[in-house]
């Protein structure tokens, strides 16, 4: 069973950085995708960045290219989430998702596990 654990969340100010993290179990081998989601109040959940864990193959949505910089440690099983010059409206519940195939997108479609969320909230 996959598990996904996320981390780091927290308040700031605008301007300020944060680093999220998020740690996988259970089904770390083979092809997959694994990317950042966030949904804020009142918005269906968007993609932020996605990365392919055999070619590092990565997307970001146009809102985080610039600020956002996503990686992953394979031999941690860890992905992670830079985050810098954040904004009001990156104010939203941060999620880890996965999927079991080489194709990577920002749609949550197809995406078949799930973290449980790390607030992110800023505050202008």
């Amino acid at each position: 069973q996959v598990q996904l654990v996320e981390a780091g969340g927290g308040s700031v100010q605008a301007g300020g950085s944060l680093t999220l993290s998020c740690t996988a179990s259970g089904f770390t081998r083979g092809d997959y995708c694994i990317g950042w989601f966030r949904r804020a109040p009142g918005k269906e959940r968007e993609g932020v960045a996605t990365v392919y864990n055999r070619g590092g193959t990565i997307d970001y949505a146009d809102s985080a290219k610039g600020r956002f910089t996503i990686s992953l440690d394979n031999a941690k099983s860890t992905l992670y989430l830079q985050m810098d010059s954040l904004k009001p409206e990156d104010t939203a519940m941060y999620y880890c998702g996965l999927r079991s195939t080489f194709f990577c997108s920002l749609s949550e479609s197809g995406y078949t596990y799930w973290g449980q969320g790390t607030q992110v909230t800023v505050s202008s």
